[in-house]
């Protein structure tokens, strides 16, 4: 599960004043001429005969003709976040004309369906999970994508259109994506104790009962700790173990309930997990015994890297955030991270990880026009190149353009064509299960040192008949 970031308030929108938007007409004349020849062709969906862009517009000429028109969208994206989203697309409504109205919200989740069901749907909305995406084509009101939309989805690896699809049809493009499969550390704590980030499980495991007899700092750290969303953080670590023990098929026979969480390949997961996470000798430095993970807060969990408490945290990319501002992350740095390895090594370079998805409910031009850019290769560069901390798993993204050096990391895994990735699985889960039982479940198993066996049986009581 990817948590939705929350923020004090909404940010404050004032209205503009007529001198800017003035401005504004002069700056877009001067950067894209529109003329009334007819040359100037569709290129698109979103284009249209009588607006032919010039000067640094003219790579926007497939998505133009419809100048003046506006496009909303919806999300669960915030400030400062959505900022650098916006700043991601005004090139593209400088020269095309077309206006992208953005709103974000803390409560996207739960309004989306209240919107949709009210006859008051956004154009476009920005979808996290997969299973909010099948309830919305569940409604009949979503809206397939544009032949140019599909074309783009060739940038990505054949497993993200599933992820958009319902009923093996496709309906929303993949936007962003995040990294899950990382293990954070201290590459001055390692370089001074003489320890190199493994490559192997084996050698993950042998490294940390290396650390555990050396004394002083624990393995690892840990916390699942989120409010109403306890427990996310240990779904992870089941699903980065069912994956890197046993692959996509099984990974995916698990997640569709196939295969029960009773099964025996799903609790020898479980037992991984334990002798990994659950290992009093092993955690959960800075913090105390095992029954601390569960009231760590996720965001405090790696906090002890830092005073060398403990050596190593497996969490998202998106962690990255949670380290102080002068923290200097990189290979030589304060903080850095490696790729978890599988569990079984004929897994190839499994990768968990989770996204984003554009979802269209309306069908006018202007709406095809900004959905066949934003599912581009070339939106997906500009929003690279707008701010660090954000990655996409579009194969055409020059990877120069990724400036931090997690983002670089996360980029190249979630590219690599040979790698199995897979989505996160409690997003994929019902939700009443994925985001209800699971998490109230694993949290009783580290709290209470609840059995595999009843933490199992309870989950798949709880699967919808």
């Amino acid at each position: 599960m990817t948590p939705t970031p929350t923020v004090p308030s909404t940010r404050a929108r004032r209205r503009p004043s007529a001198l800017p938007a003035l401005l504004a007409v002069v700056a877009l004349t001067a950067a894209c001429s529109n003329s009334s020849d007819s040359s100037g062709g569709s290129g698109g969906s979103g284009g249209s005969a009588g607006a032919t862009l010039s000067g640094d517009c003219a790579v926007y000429q497939p998505y133009a003709g419809h100048a003046g028109k506006t496009v909303t969208v919806f999300a669960s994206i915030l400030s400062p976040e959505s900022d650098n989203l916006e700043k991601s697309w005004s090139d593209f409504s400088r020269c095309t004309g077309i206006r992208i109205s953005y709103e974000g919200s803390n409560d996207f989740e739960s309004q989306l369906p209240v919107r949709v069901s009210g006859g008051n749907a956004p154009d476009f909305a920005i979808i996290p999970q997969p299973g909010l995406l099948a309830q919305m084509v569940k409604s009949g009101k979503v809206v397939k994508p544009s032949q140019q939309t599909v074309a783009n989805q060739a940038k990505w690896s054949p497993v993200w259109k599933t992820y958009g699809s319902v009923n093996g049809t496709f309906y929303a493009a993949p936007m962003s994506a995040n990294m899950k499969s990382l293990v954070w550390y201290s590459p001055k704590a390692f370089k001074q104790a003489g320890y190199e980030a493994p490559k192997t499980w084996a050698d993950l495991m042998a490294l940390s009962e290396r650390i555990a007899k050396a004394g002083g700092g624990k393995p690892w750290c840990g916390g699942i700790a989120s409010g109403t969303a306890t427990g996310w953080p240990a779904t992870d670590w089941l699903e980065e173990v069912v994956l890197g023990s046993y692959g996509g098929e099984v990974y995916d026979q698990w997640v569709g309930h196939q295969l029960k969480f009773s099964d025996p390949k799903i609790t020898a997961a479980m037992k991984t997990v334990a002798d990994w996470m659950q290992n009093p000798a092993w955690v959960n430095g800075g913090y105390g015994d095992v029954k601390s993970i569960a009231t760590t807060t996720f965001q405090d969990a790696g906090a002890p890297i830092l005073t060398g408490k403990c050596f190593m945290l497996q969490q998202a990319s998106f962690y990255k955030a949670q380290w102080p501002k002068e923290t200097k992350i990189g290979p030589d740095g304060d903080i850095f991270a490696f790729h978890l390895p599988a569990v079984n090594p004929s897994v190839p370079n499994p990768v968990e990880g989770g996204g984003e998805f554009l979802t269209a409910f309306a069908s006018r031009p202007e709406v095809q026009a900004v959905q066949d850019y934003l599912s581009s290769t070339d939106w997906a560069s500009s929003r690279v190149r707008t701010a660090s901390g954000w990655v996409s798993a579009n194969q055409g993204v020059d990877k120069s353009l990724y400036t931090d050096p997690i983002d670089r990391l996360s980029a190249d895994a979630l590219t690599d064509p040979a790698a199995t990735f897979r989505f996160d699985g409690s997003d994929l889960m019902p939700a009443a299960v994925g985001a209800g039982q699971e998490w109230k479940s694993l949290t009783a198993w580290f709290a209470e040192g609840q059995s595999i066996q009843k933490t199992a049986a309870d989950i798949d009581a709880a699967w919808p008949q």
